[in-house]
């Protein structure tokens, strides 16, 4: 079944096509150097970028993959988490394309499309991943820290999820309060790679409590009075123990809590998803974890299946299409940019 889907959930404008697990072409348009001078994604501007590279990306996907419009199954979006005036971007775009067309529109929510990131496939197949559910999927990213029970395709249990800021958030703020810029998770796991990151003793999140939250927002604030604490050379001087410190301190609480889920939960893997799995330093670790409970570890393949992208998005779209899931009317859909996937999972339940 070959799918175009799209995901303008934040910032990147990004058009796949997909053919069951396979990604056929991918293409994606990034508007970091847009927001830089914010610090962060300004939504007017990125809503204004999407709508001029929607129709551009979708011909370069199409012309990718030595496919036309009329070759395409089915039309799949990111209807929510997001930033409103981007979501709406690619929800109408998404409707346009599947009245026209007469194909049948799948609504993704943007976690199941990290779900499905570590298991998605390049043009030839690879590399082989089996679903041997149940499965325990870690979506670590920008806006999102959860820990899923997936129990089958289509069948998601949020167990664990944070009370307030995400994990990215919390690396991208730490970069902007120690002056690195933004994006700041990757420049932060640069720096951090040269530093000590027990130099400097954080309060560990949650770490009192025996459950599956987290919470980021009182890390940050102990971390900005610690750089306000320090002198100016100091704090520039040992920029590298820094970064590594808040990094140290944001894995260990990710991976206590990963290791608390596993006790509770019995699964057969874990998969991660979402910006942040691409650390090497955070994989270096789940790896160690992983082994010592025997159990196989999956992040995405490629580099973008990490970040937002359609190529996850068009994936979670089959496997709903194997079910039924998918909307006939396209005009019932619009953006819910405060989407929650276990209340979308007991709404539609079955075919929309």
């Amino acid at each position: 079944m070959k799918i175009l889907s799209i995901d303008t959930s934040c910032d990147e404008t990004s058009v796949a096509i997909t053919e069951g697990r396979r990604v056929l072409s991918h293409v994606e348009w990034s508007q970091v150097k847009v927001h830089q001078d914010y610090g962060g994604v300004f939504p007017s501007l990125a809503k204004r970028e999407h709508l001029s590279k929607m129709g551009p990306a979708t011909s370069k996907a199409l012309k990718r993959s030595g496919f036309s419009l009329v070759d395409m199954e089915a039309i799949a979006v990111t209807f929510g988490p997001g930033l409103p005036p981007a979501l709406e971007v690619g929800v109408n775009y998404a409707k346009e394309l599947a009245g026209k067309y007469g194909r049948k529109l799948i609504p993704i929510d943007h976690i199941e499309g990290h779900i499905y990131s570590a298991f998605t496939q390049n043009s030839r197949g690879n590399p082989s991943r089996e679903f041997r559910f149940p499965i325990l999927v870690f979506v670590i990213s920008g806006g999102h820290t959860e820990l899923i029970h997936m129990k089958g395709h289509v069948d998601y249990e949020i167990i664990g999820e944070t009370l307030d800021d995400a994990a990215g958030e919390a690396l991208d703020k730490a970069a902007r309060m120690l002056g690195l810029g933004y994006p700041g998770g990757p420049i932060i796991e640069k720096l951090a790679q040269s530093g000590n990151g027990y130099r400097y003793k954080l309060p560990l999140p949650m770490g009192k409590h025996k459950d599956l939250r987290f919470s980021y927002s009182g890390l940050k604030t102990a971390f900005k009075r610690l750089l306000e604490s320090l002198p100016a050379k100091e704090r520039l001087d040992n920029l590298a123990d820094l970064a590594a410190s808040f990094q140290h301190t944001v894995f260990t609480s990710l991976l206590a809590k990963l290791e608390l889920a596993l006790k509770e939960y019995k699964v057969n893997a874990v998969a991660f998803g979402g910006g942040v799995s691409a650390n090497r330093e955070l994989k270096k670790r789940t790896r160690r974890l992983l082994k010592k409970h025997g159990l196989p570890l999956y992040f995405p393949p490629l580099p973008y299946l990490s970040t937002d992208n359609a190529a996850m998005i068009g994936v979670a779209a089959y496997y709903k299409a194997q079910k039924g899931i998918f909307l006939m009317d396209p005009e019932v859909l619009d953006r819910v940019p405060r989407a929650n996937l276990d209340r979308y999972m007991a709404a539609n339940h079955g075919k929309i």
